[in-house]
């Protein structure tokens, strides 16, 4: 009973939320990897794009929310989710034709592209914290747990209660969908060739009379996509605040280079060893190893190896070990 107390402890704290949130980061990541590998960029602004699509989503919730129209147990923000990802694509694309296009056109380097980026990226902080605020924005409903822990204890007679979110369980089936769509449109369809074939090699693609605007076009609106998705996401399991989407960066960026910039494979399976990472080494074992311990031998300290305020450290020093060690990450991506 002490194994199965302790394990339920585990998936409880450690186990279900990294898989949730790791199925954040990998959504993140791919739209940066994306960038990077068709672009040739790394996009700064990535973190902000995510804001300013999950900010349209919450205003068109709010609004559903006011007409009185729902999904029942699901939330809401999954009706407004399409109205925030049209909103995300024209920013992009705005941005793109404005902004990027020039810098393509005079085929200037990455370097000045990233620096671009971050103006682009304060300038996107800016705006959504102007229209919707600094402050924690609240915009999840419908049913909060999918199996609640007092439940599961009436259930199985346990002393540990397991307790699953609705958003938890959310996050990964829409990540599931998103990836293997993802991956049908790059492998299956015409478009989706063409990009890939851009990323191997642009002066090749150009020779076999691929529109490279056309294809920049199509990477724009699948990254608005992607970032969208991953910040309301984000939002529904915690909550919405324009801030921590410029923190996120920091993982999200660390996700894609781990697993190779520039690989999607890489993108998905670095978004889960972050995750994982700054779950584990953030999360007090005292629970789990005072199952194992003889009586009396307890452990009395929480048995934390840094605070969960550190969390982004853990992702800064694993980047930092695979930038040093190993810069095409696990899937052998692009170099940084």
């Amino acid at each position: 009973m002490d194994l199965l107390n302790a394990f339920v402890a585990l998936s409880n704290f450690v186990l279900i939320p990294a898989i949730a949130y790791g199925s954040q980061l990998a959504l993140g990541a791919l739209g940066v990897t994306l960038i990077y590998g068709i672009l040739r960029f790394s996009n700064f602004a990535h973190g902000d794009t995510m804001a300013f699509g999950a900010m349209i989503t919450v205003l068109v919730t709010w609004w559903l929310q006011s007409m009185g129209i729902g999904l029942g147990p699901l939330p809401t923000a999954l009706l407004a989710l399409p109205f925030g990802i049209l909103g995300c694509m024209v920013l992009v694309l705005v941005t793109d034709r404005m902004v990027y296009r020039f810098y393509r056109e005079q085929k200037a380097k990455p370097v000045i592209l990233v620096i671009v980026s971050m103006g682009v990226m304060f300038i996107m902080n800016g705006l959504v914290r102007f229209i919707i605020g600094p402050n924690d924005q609240n915009f999840a409903d419908g049913e909060r747990f999918l199996i609640s822990a007092r439940d599961f204890k009436k259930m199985t007679g346990l002393e540990e209660g397991l307790a699953i979110k609705s958003t938890q369980a959310l996050t990964v089936v829409v990540a599931v969908i998103c990836v293997a769509l993802l991956f049908w449109f790059l492998n299956k369809t015409r478009t989706g060739k063409s990009m890939r074939a851009y990323s191997d090699n642009e002066d090749l693609a150009l020779l076999s009379g691929i529109n490279p605007e056309r294809v920049v076009m199509y990477t724009w609106l699948i990254v608005a996509a992607l970032a969208t998705t991953a910040g309301v996401l984000y939002g529904l399991d915690k909550s919405f605040k324009p801030f921590v989407y410029f923190q996120l960066l920091l993982p999200i960026f660390a996700s894609a280079i781990v697993g190779g910039l520039g690989s999607p494979l890489g993108a998905i399976a670095g978004g889960f060893v972050i995750a994982f990472s700054e779950v584990t080494v953030t999360y007090a074992w005292k629970k789990v190893l005072g199952y194992f311990a003889p009586a009396g031998m307890e452990p009395d300290g929480l048995v934390q190896l840094l605070s969960t305020d550190y969390k982004f450290a853990v992702s800064f020093v694993i980047l930092l070990i695979v930038l040093l060690f190993k810069p095409t990450g696990l899937f052998k991506g692009k170099a940084v």
